[in-house]
């Protein structure tokens, strides 16, 4: 389909507040972009060509919304689910977030209408300290590390889709700084530091139509290890083909950051 996304001005640093967006300075460069149906080539997307995959992997949780199931259930799962990806040793999970566009949604929870990656080394670093400690940290992230998202919608996707672009298609010089203010839905958090996507025609975007909750995209946000595809933009977009009626896209995402064996 072709549909418009937000860039950013090529060459601005934008910073992003997440609990106030009006306070934001996030120039925008609208363009519009054929976006791909992933599902015809989902078998051959590979996470270190493409930096993404779809995977059918239903999840035991039933209600998104009780705290208690998330931290027994869909952790773990998550956890197992990036083990099996990566080979990973060790996986930690932070992040999570529910996120709708419905009505009564709270800027904190509302899904980003922009091309970004969310974080980069400098916060993903900052993030293992600030969770394992300094001497564990530093025992791991001699490792190759990676950052990774799982997206799941909740409820079958009728509008405000998910697109992802193909990270072989992105080059080192269309990212640009990105400050985020009050992210992860706590105002008071300190900046996160990520990227945003300036516009460049080679870029090649997908998207799931009508994504279902069995439905998860795992998409990697860094990797320490710069022989491989290392950054994957994604943003929200206005679905043109979505009905007047359609229903609010309720999502779950997790971020987890994984340390291989070592070589």
């Amino acid at each position: 389909m072709r549909t418009r996304i937000n860039y950013v001005v090529r060459g601005e640093k934008a910073v992003f507040c997440a609990a106030d967006r009006d306070a934001s300075y996030w120039p925008p460069d609208p363009h519009d972009v054929t976006i791909y149906d992933v599902r015809p080539i989902a078998d051959r997307l590979s996470f270190d060509r493409n930096g993404f995959v779809l995977l059918d992997e239903p999840s035991a949780v039933t209600d998104f919304r009780d705290p208690a199931a998330i931290e027994a259930v869909y952790l773990p799962e998550i956890v197992a689910l990036v083990r099996r990806l990566t080979g990973a040793e060790k996986v930690i999970t932070f992040g999570t977030m529910l996120r709708s566009d419905s009505n009564d949604t709270a800027d904190g929870g509302l899904p980003a209408h922009g091309a970004h990656v969310d974080y980069g080394d400098f916060t993903v670093r900052e993030t293992v300290h600030n969770m394992l400690g300094p001497d564990e940290a530093e025992h791991w992230l001699r490792r190759r590390y990676m950052l990774i998202n799982l997206w799941r919608p909740t409820r079958t996707v009728e509008r405000t889709p998910l697109a992802l672009c193909d990270a072989s298609t992105v080059r080192q010089q269309d990212l640009f700084d990105s400050e985020v203010r009050g992210g992860l839905g706590d105002p008071d958090r300190p900046s996160l530091w990520g990227y945003n996507l300036a516009y460049d025609a080679g870029h090649r975007w997908y998207y799931a139509p009508q994504m279902q909750p069995h439905e998860i995209y795992a998409f990697k946000l860094f990797d320490s290890d710069r022989g491989r595809v290392q950054l994957t933009a994604h943003t929200a977009f206005d679905d043109p083909t979505a009905p007047a009626d359609a229903a609010p896209r309720h999502s779950i995402e997790v971020r987890t950051i994984s340390f291989m064996p070592e070589a």
